[in-house]
């Protein structure tokens, strides 16, 4: 997994690549907590080029839901099907604010 964070204002865009599994969402976990603080308002998740999430990556993404409602509010952006079809499964799609 590779990702890439932008911060612009109050907004912080987290782009990922590829897999969000055991072995990889530790560190999109830590990184999150490093980068977002309290003057983060908005958080962007751009999953156009995530390839698979298991269940450690859904507990870190509603994690970040969860810390994110307090402080404003998280869209994931740019799910493919397969990345969408585990949204659906898992009921985050009635949870999370998907574009």
């Amino acid at each position: 997994m590779q990702l890439s964070k932008k911060q612009e204002g109050n907004q912080l865009t987290v782009s990922i690549e590829g897999r969000i599994d055991t072995t990889t969402a530790p560190q999109l976990e830590g990184e999150l907590k490093h980068a977002v603080t309290d003057e983060v308002e908005k958080l962007v998740f751009d999953f156009s080029k995530v390839e698979y999430m298991s269940s450690a990556g859904i507990r870190v993404i509603m994690s970040a839901e969860k810390v994110m409602r307090r402080q404003g509010g998280m869209v994931v952006r740019h799910v493919n099907e397969d990345i969408m079809d585990i949204f659906e499964m898992t009921g985050l799609v009635d949870i999370l604010t998907i574009e």
